[in-house]
């Protein structure tokens, strides 16, 4: 079977700023026929998202991301629709998703690594599963949660810094013995500096003097509590208590120019890449 992908063209190095050029759309190749326990997707939605960058290096920096491959298919959080299954508890016209769902029209999956989906969780958006009721929406709940020491009736004010992006403007100055909660960086991620990165040394001084704390956030070490935090986000969203915003760009062969521009801050909310119908 035909089908189009977007591989890794080139690497914008690690200081530099990546372009729609450092992809590249080609065709390729899929068997006809797939195994026991497979399934065959058709992309719906893929997400491009700031940790990505990390990706494009040959070192990521961390030991959980895996770097991309030139030449090879990149790849992220994505949904689909079965088109065919050799997978129990898959069946044809399921919706699905994955962390890792490559960057291509048509794939074949592993069953097992693949989420079923509601869309009536969602009234019926399932892009939302790529944003607010997925990964991005955890950040933003479960960031507050576990580490914004939050204190029922203590009157405190919450300043998001960056509140645009797809986490920012989910979640919500800071005052003498507060908390910052740090996760992600964007305006960093074309340097090569460790994260988090050290703050100026004038910032630095304010911070000590007015004992804030600031520590780093990450949603991975939480994922005991994704599948009550996702019910808890689409009863909200249901409720019209979430108020959800998306960029999307159509087609695959434009994902590229969606990356180039999230990173950039072209989006509001959510940047999506809405692939087929």
């Amino acid at each position: 079977m035909i089908i189009q992908r977007v591989v890794l063209n080139s690497r914008p190095g690690k200081n530099g700023e990546p372009v729609a050029e450092n992809f590249r759309l080609e065709q390729s190749t899929i068997a006809d026929t797939i195994q026991a326990g497979q399934v065959r997707v058709r992309t719906l939605y893929l997400s491009v998202d700031p940790y990505m960058r990390c990706r494009m290096n040959e070192d990521t920096g961390s030991d959980y991301l895996l770097p991309w491959q030139l030449s090879e298919v990149a790849d992220g959080g994505g949904i689909g629709v079965v088109e065919e299954s050799k997978h129990d508890n898959l069946a044809k016209g399921d919706f699905v998703t994955s962390f890792n769902w490559p960057w291509q029209t048509v794939a074949i999956l592993d069953g097992s690594l693949l989420q079923k989906l509601v869309p009536q969780l969602v009234n019926g958006r399932l892009s939302y599963f790529l944003g607010a009721a997925g990964i991005t929406g955890l950040t933003a709940l479960l960031g507050i949660k576990e580490k914004g020491h939050v204190t029922v009736g203590a009157n405190q004010t919450m300043v998001v810094s960056g509140a645009a992006g797809a986490c920012g403007s989910l979640a919500g100055q800071m005052n003498r013995n507060s908390h910052i909660i740090l996760c992600g960086q964007i305006s960093q991620y074309n340097k090569d500096v460790p994260y988090p990165p050290p703050l100026p040394p004038d910032i630095e001084k304010i911070r000590k003097e007015k004992n804030i704390t600031r520590e780093r956030f990450l949603v991975l070490n939480y994922m005991d509590k994704q599948e009550a935090s996702v019910l808890q986000l689409c009863q909200w969203i249901q409720e019209g208590k979430l108020k959800v915003r998306e960029t999307v760009v159509e087609g695959l062969a434009n994902i590229g120019a969606a990356f180039q521009s999230m990173m950039n801050g072209g989006n509001i909310g959510k940047q999506i890449v809405s692939v087929s119908k």
